[in-house]
């Protein structure tokens, strides 16, 4: 997370209340909040960035000048980008915009917050719309409340951050990062770790033959491979040529693979226990695979509990397989971890930067 910060708080006295209500009144008032879009995105907004520039270059003169009188507070005068987790809170004042890219965040206040996208005034209490962006009016303190596991939060103007207990799914996708099993998406924002979604059927096979400490040999394959929707000439042809030459997977149906169908908890932990020696291909019958994944200590019963219910999300699927690497491989009394280190696919050290990187305990 980038952050700039000023010594004068730049946006508070922004944006009088007479130039909100009459950027309202363009097209009615808060009891009839529809304003007009193009009044918002031209000059409600030129008048904004303006007065913005105007504090900067206060601000600018007053450390020159060596006057530091009433400094605090934490601004950013260019978009940031943060990810967030469940029940974190970032919390803005006169002149915060606040883009949600991904997850869910709702909006609480006593004044006005404007979606500046659609040129209406939001009710506290309300949902954000991803990629709508959210002004906060003069008068205003606002709580932007991240409501799912994750998010992928864009804010500009004056900021502070509240942090929840919740499970930090966002830490562990960095841990699984450092040790070379999880390496996110081409996605633009959010470090491609595209956590806010279901994850596919070949996203789960690659998870599976990372943790199998497999890659290197699986992008080495060249054999054939018989799945007719799995793109030629293509990385992921070798993935899943490679499994299904190992006895890894046996598609879809003879002929398909369904590479971007999502996956269920059941369907990726089913994965997890043919990595740990469990199960194997052979097993068709995936209705007690998370009751067999409690039983051999490869998930607890709280996450038994949390996996029986819901989506299944990718973050869901970088907790299950981090914390499947605390799990004992059938039959031999070795973890996961060791033997990927043994592997060589990741080392003691950027096990313990790993470690450092994820908070609390499991679930």
């Amino acid at each position: 997370m980038k952050k700039k910060r000023f010594l004068l708080p730049v946006l508070c006295l922004l944006i009088p209340l007479a130039l909100m209500v009459s950027a309202l009144a363009a097209g009615g008032d808060l009891s009839d909040p529809l304003a007009s879009l193009s009044y918002l995105t031209g000059i409600f907004t030129d008048t904004v960035n303006k007065r913005v520039d105007e504090k900067l270059n206060a601000s600018d003169q007053a450390l020159l000048s060596g006057n530091l009188e009433a400094v605090s507070g934490s601004s950013t005068a260019t978009w940031t980008e943060t990810r967030l987790k469940e029940g974190d809170v970032l919390t803005g004042s006169t002149g915060t915009s606040v883009l949600v890219l991904a997850g869910g965040a709702r909006v609480t206040f006593s004044g006005a917050v404007v979606d500046v996208t659609t040129g209406t005034a939001v009710t506290s209490g309300s949902a954000l719309a991803v990629n709508h962006r959210y002004l906060v009016a003069e008068n205003t303190t606002a709580d932007f409340t991240v409501t799912s596991k994750t998010a992928v939060v864009d804010y500009q103007g004056p900021y502070a951050f509240r942090y929840s207990n919740a499970t930090d799914y966002n830490a562990i996708a960095a841990a699984l990062k450092t040790l070379n099993l999880f390496k996110g998406s081409f996605t633009g924002y959010g470090e491609g770790y595209d956590l806010e979604v279901a994850p596919t059927r070949l996203q789960a096979l690659i998870m599976f033959i990372r943790v199998l400490g497999e890659e290197d040999a699986a992008l080495a394959y060249t054999g054939p491979m018989p799945f007719t929707d799995v793109a030629a000439g293509s990385q992921s042809e070798k993935y899943v040529g490679y499994a299904y030459s190992k006895g890894y997977t046996n598609g879809y149906s003879a002929t398909t693979f369904r590479p971007s169908q999502t996956v269920t908890a059941g369907q990726y932990m089913e994965f997890m226990l043919r990595a740990l020696g469990y199960s194997s291909a052979a097993n068709t019958d995936l209705s007690g695979t998370l009751d067999n994944a409690y039983a051999n200590g490869v998930i607890t019963s709280g996450e038994l509990t949390a996996l029986q219910s819901g989506t299944f999300l990718r973050a869901d699927l970088v907790y299950v397989s981090y914390y499947a690497l605390d799990a004992t491989m059938a039959g031999t009394g070795i973890t996961l971890r060791d033997t990927l280190m043994n592997k060589g696919t990741f080392t003691s050290a950027q096990v313990s930067t790993a470690a450092a990187l994820v908070p609390g305990a499991r679930k």
